[in-house]
């Protein structure tokens, strides 16, 4: 059975991965940044962040900051995606 991640540490995990996506390398070439690897690798990295985060706001027990908290990632999310693929 799969082991049960905490709303916090989903959150830093998100985070993460957000800086990974970041953090990838631009390959070399004509293509660059519409190299087609590369583009899937940056929203495969965006799907798994969005993935680890989006059930958190339907859980019960969870507080209003945490649920800002998820928003405010998936915005982070949206930007990075602007920001690295444009």
């Amino acid at each position: 059975m799969a082991k049960l991640i905490p709303a916090e540490e989903r959150l830093v995990r998100a985070r993460k991965l957000i800086q990974k996506a970041r953090e990838l390398p631009v390959p070399e070439g004509i293509l660059g940044k519409r190299d087609l690897s590369y583009v899937a690798g940056v929203k495969d990295l965006f799907r798994q962040a969005k993935d680890m985060i989006k059930f958190i706001p339907m859980r019960a027990g969870v507080s209003d900051e945490m649920k800002a908290e998820v928003e405010k990632i998936f915005e982070e999310i949206d930007q990075a995606n602007q920001e690295i693929l444009k």
